[in-house]
Formats: C-alpha cells, sequence, structure tokens
C-alpha cells in the first residue's frame, strides 16, 4: 500500500524538501517532473502548485498534502488539519494575507474600501473578509505582478508577505492583517479513517514536527569536575533540565544539553572559564518531544 502526498511545487518547493530531508525522508525532483522520487516505498509524492492541493485531497486524489491555511481557506477545502508546519520560503515565520494600497493614497481604513476596485490572488478568502465588515467592493483576480497594479489599475490588493520588504519597496502600505496563515499537513477524510493511512500520516507529522523543532538549535557535550558541576549548570538553559552522568573511576562528570544555536559563541566561553572541557557542538536533524 502506498500513500499519495501532495508537496508544494514553486517557492515553497525547496524549503518544503529540505524540511523532509532533515525529517528523514530524500526526495529527489527531477526537472520539469511532476513526480519526484523518494527513499520510502510506502510513499508516492506529487509536486503540485500550492493553490491546488486543498482541492485534490478534499476530492481523494491525493492521501494528503501540504499547503497554507490561506488556500485551505480559499479552496473551501474539506479536510482533516493534522499539523501546523510553521516554515515558509524564506524564514519559519508564517505569512501575513495583507491589504495594501498605495503610500499616498487616501484609503485609511477597510470601510474606505466601500465602492473601490481590489485586485487578489485570494478572492475568496478577500470576499468573506470584506463581508464580515459589511464593505461591498469589486474583488478580481490577479494573475500576477499584483504590487505595480496600485494605484492606476486596482485601489487596493491583497498579498501575500514574509517581511514586508517588497510592499515597502513597491511604495506601498498595509491597511490591514486579513489572515496569519502557516503550512499544514492536511488528510483526506476517508484517508484519515483507514488505519494503515492515518497511521503512516502521523508518523510523517511527529517526523515533520521534530525537524522543525531541531531549528536554529544545537547539542552540546562537555566533561565537568564535580567540584565545578553547580557553576556550569547554572549557565545551561535546556528544553528541560541537562543530563548528568558519572564518568567511570573518575570524580568528574558528563554533561549533555540542547541550546539555541544563537547563544553558543556566547556560552562556550563561559562554560570554559566555569571548569567544563572536552566541549563539544552538534547539529540537531528532530528534537522529538
Amino acid at each position: 500500500m502506498k500513500l499519495r502526498l501532495g508537496l508544494p511545487s514553486g517557492s515553497l518547493q525547496e524549503a518544503t524538501l529540505a524540511l523532509f530531508k532533515k525529517a528523514g525522508f530524500n526526495i529527489s525532483a527531477q526537472s520539469r517532473s511532476y513526480f519526484p522520487t523518494v527513499d520510502d516505498e510506502e510513499l508516492e509524492c506529487v509536486l503540485l502548485r500550492a493553490q491546488e492541493i486543498p482541492r485534490y485531497v478534499t476530492d481523494g486524489v491525493l492521501d494528503a498534502g501540504l499547503s497554507g491555511e490561506d488556500w485551505i481557506r480559499e479552496c473551501r477545502a474539506d479536510v482533516v488539519e493534522v499539523a501546523e508546519l510553521p516554515y515558509s520560503k524564506a524564514t519559519n515565520r508564517p505569512i501575513r494575507v495583507v491589504i495594501a494600497v498605495a503610500e499616498n493614497s487616501d484609503i485609511q481604513s477597510v470601510q474606505d474600501l466601500q465602492g473601490k476596485r481590489i485586485a487578489a490572488e485570494l478572492v475568496e478568502v478577500t470576499k468573506d473578509y470584506l463581508a464580515e465588515r459589511g464593505v461591498q467592493a469589486h474583488v478580481e483576480y490577479s494573475w500576477g505582478s499584483t504590487e505595480a497594479k496600485v494605484p492606476d489599475l486596482v485601489d487596493a490588493i491583497v498579498d501575500l508577505t514574509e517581511t514586508g520588504s517588497s510592499l515597502h519597496a513597491n511604495k506601498l502600505r498595509i491597511l490591514d492583517t486579513i489572515l496569519v496563515s502557516s503550512t499544514r499537513l492536511m488528510a483526506n477524510r476517508t484517508a484519515w479513517q483507514d488505519e494503515w493511512k492515518r497511521a503512516k500520516i502521523e508518523n510523517i507529522a511527529v517526523l515533520l514536527l521534530g525537524a522543525l523543532r531541531a531549528e536554529g538549535k544545537v547539542g552540546l557535550k562537555m566533561n565537568v569536575p564535580s567540584a565545578c558541576l553547580e557553576q556550569v549548570l547554572a549557565l545551561l538553559p535546556a528544553m528541560k533540565q541537562p543530563t548528568v552522568s558519572s564518568l567511570m573511576h573518575s570524580d568528574w562528570k558528563a554533561v549533555e544539553t540542547i541550546v539555541d544555536e544563537h547563544v553558543v559563541r556566547r556560552l562556550i566561553p563561559e562554560l570554559k572559564r566555569a571548569g567544563a572541557e572536552d566541549i563539544i557542538e552538534y547539529p540537531l536533524n528532530k528534537v522529538i518531544p
């Protein structure tokens, strides 16, 4: 039996394949091929646009897939959201779906969009947002280059942003945030009722979440004389508590912990001064709580 899994192509593809690699799945995507190879005989992967995946999962063409919460809403997808995977093409932060206008626009609030023209790729999400606020506006589908349409073609746009730098570069001002969206692992409802497929999807979720938790963290090992142990432990952050074990036939202790990578350059010299020796830093692929 195989699980058919939809993976996002395009801008999110590289980050997705890198995440799966850290989770233990080596996926190789050949140019112009929609069916990458994977070193798991129980998986069949398909590369599709993120916009399409929720619909194919809903219809049962795919057993499971990865796409953004924004596209799940846009497609009105009826799926099981198995796990939130906070990663995107540039950062591990969620993206924002925002309404933006020209920097010098007279539009100052959402209510000022009454009767205006808005370009958006997420048409249904935009209409829902406006309807909830009692605003009637013309919302048209944008095929791309959305930032360039303000103010000559439309009064406002709805766009996705991670940092806001592209909007700022195009002299646009964010009016409001419609939705904060992150990538989701979703499952078809019928597939979710299948015992084997559900277990496989849950296993993938555990490994992907473990890979994400390991981002930006490293492991530290060191040997510490017993007389210095309390001083060293006082310096160490840890997910729970550092692991301390005795060295055989010695008054020394072995100490191991997981820390944020950005603190290591400060922490290691302090540990050395506190009496730690044989300090080893090592990368992490997964952290499973």
